[in-house]
């Protein structure tokens, strides 16, 4: 089934898992532009809240008679096949889409579809990218994977041609948009309880660089050796960019107390102009690289660009700063991947502080026990790292790997690491421990921002 947004406003589409970040962002489209939508979710939140608000339909628990009066169901990549209202829904003929072949389906109604992909940073990309968007009022629709204080939430409805959206890679989702730019930030192994090895991420993404029409663009940082390698294999325009290679650099870097840096732009061996950041960390260089590249494809002016970075201070659990309490400071970051905790780590060096007590939250069973000994090696820029028990998310508990055991790697390189099992027993001993000066990061891409907030409590 092709989905047309102005062809099917009078059907009626159900959600499951609605409550998600990315499914409550397309019901939210779909209510703003006058459709009946309802969903289901486990629980009640603040988001299922707004949506109610707005004239969803939110049922609470997943149950067979919640899609009875359904057009389309759209179901998330978490929800099983065996789920009573896919199950009803198949039993009656009703249409039943994942949640990337919808947004696959939006996507086909913009012009400029400009779709984030990468490993490690595709939320902070997409959000410089909508700041510079919105400070050239091109009035474009955004879906992003963080809440945005710039469009108050993770998605905003537009009335022009442009689209941006993050594009996962997980389970290859992104093979079902339809982008007329590409942005790739880098290529990592993830994912790895689906995908086979990094040659069958690599092969993935290289799909995805297929998906893009000639006439459009694929920005790729070439500081990744495997996205330098698709970059030359493709057929469409391409802007490269990096630090010391590429069509876009940055040059004469320097950073200010808080580790935000300052760079000049050249662009094809000539000086564009200097960008200001207020979000600290070398990689977030790179992120915005990444955004001014595609505003240059997109012939944006470039004091839009400019005023747009400039604005841009940071995204929700993006190196995210919770507060103060007797001279200790809480910031919460996403990372959960080993590659990112580095980066977030180095970007914590770089901040005011004394010493660095890194709150780590592992993610996954599937992850932790496939990324084990790289995770074993990202901490070294942690004076102290406490762990807490890995958050399940989809998975299952098989008693294969544990925090503990990634707490005894730790230990084993020398890492002064602490495990404890409870949020209420980490914010004690945080308590007990802290002294004013030191930095308290809570990385994870679970629930750890808890730790952070009630220590702050306190």
């Amino acid at each position: 089934m092709t989905f047309d947004l102005d062809r099917d406003i009078n059907k009626r589409v159900h959600f499951i898992g609605i409550g998600g970040i990315s499914m409550s962002a397309l019901a939210q489209i779909l209510l703003e532009r006058g459709y009946k939508v309802s969903g289901s979710d486990m629980k009640s939140s603040n988001i299922i809240e707004k949506l109610k608000d707005k004239g969803a339909v939110i049922y609470i628990g997943h149950h067979a008679d919640n899609v009875l009066s359904s057009d389309l169901v759209v179901y998330t990549a978490a929800v099983s096949m065996d789920n009573p209202e896919i199950l009803k829904a198949s039993e009656l003929n009703i249409q039943v889409m994942d949640r990337a072949e919808f947004l696959g389906a939006i996507m086909k109604g913009h012009r400029y579809n400009i779709a984030v992909t990468g490993t490690h940073g595709k939320t902070t990309t997409t959000s410089m990218i909508s700041h510079i968007l919105m400070e050239a009022q091109v009035d474009p629709t955004i879906l992003v994977g963080g809440e945005l204080d710039l469009i108050d939430g993770n998605v905003r409805t537009g009335k022009n041609e442009y689209f941006i959206t993050e594009a996962c890679e997980y389970k290859g989702s992104f093979l079902k948009f339809y982008p007329y730019m590409g942005i790739i930030l880098n290529i990592d192994a993830d994912h790895l309880d689906y995908y086979k090895d990094i040659d069958h991420i690599k092969d993935t993404f290289e799909q995805f660089t297929k998906l893009i029409p000639k006439e459009g663009y694929l920005i790729g940082n070439t500081e990744d050796e495997r996205v330098e390698e698709l970059m030359d294999k493709c057929s469409c325009n391409t802007v490269s960019y990096g630090f010391n290679k590429g069509t876009l650099q940055a040059h004469n870097i320097s950073f200010n107390h808080k580790g935000c840096p300052s760079f000049d732009v050249i662009h094809k061996g000539e000086f564009l102009f200097r960008i200001t950041l207020r979000v600290p960390g070398k990689h977030n260089i790179l992120n915005s690289l990444a955004a001014i590249g595609s505003a240059l494809a997109l012939n944006i002016d470039k004091q839009h660009i400019i005023q747009g970075l400039l604005s841009y201070r940071g995204t929700h659990k993006r190196f995210e700063l919770k507060g103060v309490k007797n001279g200790v400071t809480v910031i919460d970051d996403y990372a959960h991947h080993p590659t990112e905790i580095k980066a977030t780590l180095s970007t914590a060096k770089n901040y005011p502080h004394k010493r660095i007590l890194c709150v780590f939250q592992p993610h996954t069973y599937s992850r932790t026990l496939a990324l084990l000994d790289d995770f074993a090696e990202s901490f070294y820029d942690a004076d102290e790292v406490i762990l807490a028990d890995i958050y399940a998310a989809r998975e299952k508990d098989t008693g294969i790997i544990s925090s503990d055991k990634l707490g005894d790697r730790l230990r084993e390189k020398s890492v002064k690491c602490t495990n404890i099992h409870s949020f209420k027993d980490i914010a004690a001993y945080l308590e007990a421990n802290t002294r004013e000066g030191d930095l308290i990061l809570t990385l994870g891409a679970g629930d750890i921002v808890k730790v952070g907030e009630e220590f702050l409590q306190l």
